[in-house]
């Protein structure tokens, strides 16, 4: 029960905060809506197997700088690609390996390479995410396993199935 108040802790905490406007109205429908995604959390139980599978969260800051650095990189290589005087672009769709054991890294795995400018994750399964990548430089970037091993770096040791004892 005390995950689910941290849960609703966290979730009203940002909804107060995104949307600058303290009228008692929308205090309310925050309060609201943060209780109903933590009834739905708690009804889907997965927030609890799902929690324990990431490492504490000392690791997330310096994997948020890393992608920050990576976007601000590839979005430079992309933009210098697209102003180019002769668009000089090789798109690719290839499946990589997605190395993580939960739904949640993995997750964190596609939406890491679609955030970066020049790849997009289409599909995700069987242990691969299939890329749309721009050029054939932003996939042999991928194919480093740099990403892939930062992310999964993220989860925790543990090996337990969702629904088991943790």
């Amino acid at each position: 029960m005390l995950h689910a108040v941290g849960l609703f802790a966290v979730l009203y905490g940002t909804w107060i905060v995104l949307s600058g406007h303290f009228t008692p109205f929308l205090l309310i429908a925050g309060a609201i809506c943060a209780a109903l995604t933590v009834a739905i959390t708690l009804r889907m139980e997965i927030f609890d197997h799902q929690r324990a599978r990431l490492v504490p969260l000392w690791r997330l800051p310096f994997y948020l700088l890393w992608l920050a650095w990576q976007i601000i990189l590839w979005s430079l290589i992309v933009s210098r690609k697209v102003l180019a005087p002769t668009i000089d672009i090789d798109p690719v769709l290839e499946r990589i390996p997605s190395g993580q054991r939960s739904d949640i890294a993995k997750v964190i795995y596609a939406n890491s390479i679609t955030l970066t400018p020049g790849t997009v994750s289409t599909d995700v399964s069987n242990g691969e995410i299939e890329v749309h990548a721009l050029t054939r430089a932003a996939m042999e970037d991928l194919k480093t396993d740099d990403m892939n091993r930062r992310v999964s770096a993220l989860e925790s040791k543990q090996t337990d199935k969702p629904g088991e004892a943790q």
